[in-house]
């Protein structure tokens, strides 16, 4: 069954915004702020993209939170191993504190998009304001990232209030999705399989990222087959239906967000489509990533 255009039109929103706001986790800008801290280096470049330092990433993403324990932290992000991430915030509180790292973060990310877009590219007054009304439209009940961003301060000037609606709708969606992949009853371990079978991906490829063991792999791996939901190396029917699903229930909780933006959804995706392919291309996101593939 085909998707309905309310799916579309959320899928489209969270691809165009990914490589607009999530380019914070690889600008040099960014990396160069937290080094400031006394947070490492990153640690290597992949295509050109340098990729971000662990306990830097961890710290400044969190920091969304406010200055709370790396256990907080790893509940939030829901998909990482977390006992890695509550070494690197422990780490990071070290070095910094929330107020301090947030705004390296935010700084990071739009010095970015300034070297590779312009201070003002255009369209970003639109972007900006249809986002904001997206933002205001997204509940935060239950979606603690979407929560923290939600608490700042909006900033006056276009370019930067378009980044920050965006990181408000990005964390928006991933809550959301946390949200529908606990209520299927999969643990982190598992969606990060299932999630590898969506992308069109060999299990415990991508979800390596997640800093999971071989032994927590096995766990996981040998629950979704007691469940049904694999079927030797790739989904069973359930399996691909429950994945999917999650996907749905996801698309359905950012209505409301496209509802508020309305009829510019498609002249804001028109705008940020091109801003993405000109951020891949200067190598400050990757030039293709996992959910890439699973459109192909």
């Amino acid at each position: 069954m085909g998707l309905t255009s309310e799916q579309r039109a959320a899928r489209r929103l969270a691809a165009a915004l990914e490589p607009v706001v999530g380019q914070v986790y690889f600008s040099p800008e960014a990396h160069s702020n937290y080094e400031s801290l006394g947070f490492d280096a990153s640690p290597t470049t992949v295509r050109g993209v340098a990729m971000p330092d662990g306990p830097a990433y961890f710290t400044s993403r969190g920091s969304l939170l406010g200055q709370v324990p790396g256990s907080v932290v790893a509940a939030a992000f829901g998909v990482f191993n977390p006992e890695v991430v509550d070494v690197c915030v422990g780490l990071g509180w070290t070095r910094t504190d929330a107020a301090t790292i947030r705004t390296a973060r935010a700084d990071g990310a739009v010095a970015q998009l300034r070297r590779i877009l312009g201070p003002s590219p255009d369209g970003v007054e639109l972007v900006a304001e249809a986002l904001g009304r997206g933002a205001a439209a997204a509940a935060v009940a239950g979606r603690p990232l979407a929560a923290g961003v939600q608490a700042l301060d909006v900033p006056d000037d276009p370019l930067a209030a378009a980044w920050h609606h965006g990181d408000l709708l990005r964390e928006h969606r991933g809550d959301s999705h946390t949200a529908s992949w606990i209520g299927q009853g999969l643990t982190a371990t598992e969606i990060g399989l299932l999630t590898e079978l969506y992308w069109g991906l060999p299990m415990r490829s991508y979800s390596r990222t997640r800093a999971w063991s071989e032994a927590q792999f096995d766990a996981a791996e040998a629950s979704l087959r007691e469940r049904g939901l694999l079927d030797g190396d790739g989904f069973s029917e359930a399996g691909r239906t429950l994945r999917e699903r999650i996907e749905v229930t996801t698309d359905a909780q950012v209505q409301p967000v496209l509802d508020a933006i309305g009829d510019d959804l498609g002249a804001v995706c028109d705008l940020m489509e091109p801003w993405g392919a000109a951020i891949r291309d200067a190598h400050g996101y990757p030039a293709s990533g996992p959910h890439d593939l699973a459109a192909r």
